[in-house]
């Protein structure tokens, strides 16, 4: 048996946010197989040690998510170097702890533009190169709190719903085009979120104190006691990427899983108490009746 035939030809990686975190994890663990890499970062020099690791495989460009022209130059970027683009991880953010009556219109517009419009952008950039290619996979980080809501973090939890909400119906634009999509959903992991990544806004309302004063407390108390790794997060992400059917969504740690769990049982527990109500709401034909069971 020829073993070059079975050999599987390395990938093409685009990934945000590689400075720190997932984002440097993952790029290191891309490249550590033997894939190449469109590393980028809004301060690329940042990356200068990853790519003197790997001179040949990689190259670190400038990118802000929240500039357009950075985006398509990344693209431009990748498709020059490499070829192609057959993954595109939407890693780039940060979080943000504060009650919805606390935020500004500016703390939203920023925020929602890095954490959102970003990730929206760069895939819309992206997918006219995957859908000529015919293949493709788009990896979105989003987090627990893209299916779970968390008090103190309504900002940043509407940003991954909505995130999760455009992924999930894009996986279905772009199925027949042999585009794929994954979300990414990561309980409490050990990088620099819970530091240097976290943001509160600057109005305090004092009615608040138990809501976002409390969040934002517990992030800092647990910042480097996080029981999940995010080496072992970045080889789980690259198992499902190269999976033949990978899932739309990948819960990462056991926190994540206990909350998830307990979110969805939730969701049945209101759908079964409020069936009736549910559909009494339909039109009813004359001769027919809804049958509830």
């Amino acid at each position: 048996m020829n073993s070059d035939k079975n050999r599987v030809a390395p990938k093409v990686w685009l990934i945000t946010g590689c400075s720190t975190g997932f984002g440097r994890a993952l790029a290191e663990a891309v490249l550590k197989k033997g894939d190449y890499l469109l590393a980028t970062a809004r301060k690329p020099e940042q990356l200068r040690t990853l790519i003197e690791h790997y001179p040949e495989t990689a190259k670190a460009v400038r990118l802000d998510v929240t500039l357009s022209q950075d985006i398509q130059a990344a693209v431009d970027t990748a498709i020059a170097t490499f070829g192609r683009i057959d993954v595109l991880v939407n890693n780039a953010g940060h979080g943000l702890i504060a009650a919805l009556e606390e935020v500004s219109d500016v703390d939203i517009h920023r925020f929602f533009e890095t954490n959102f419009f970003g990730a929206l952008r760069l895939m819309q950039t992206v997918l006219s190169v995957m859908r000529q290619q015919g293949s493709g996979h788009i990896v979105n980080m989003s987090s627990t709190a893209g299916l779970v809501g968390f008090g103190g973090s309504s900002l940043y939890c509407g940003a991954k719903f909505a995130l999760e909400g455009t992924s999930e119906a894009l996986a279905k634009e772009v199925e027949s085009f042999g585009v794929k999509v994954t979300l990414i959903e990561p309980g409490a992991f050990r990088t620099d979120f819970n530091g240097r990544s976290l943001a509160a806004a600057e109005l305090s309302i004092d009615a608040y104190a138990t809501v976002s004063g409390a969040s934002l407390q517990w992030f800092k108390q647990m910042d480097g006691k996080q029981p999940g790794n995010p080496l072992k997060a970045a080889q789980a992400i690259i198992q499902a990427v190269e999976s033949p059917h990978p899932p739309m969504r990948l819960a990462l740690g056991t926190d994540a899983m206990s909350l998830i769990q307990e979110k969805l049982s939730g969701v049945k527990t209101d759908l079964d108490a409020w069936q009736q109500v549910t559909v009494s709401t339909d039109y009813v034909d004359s001769n027919s009746e809804v049958i509830v069971g």
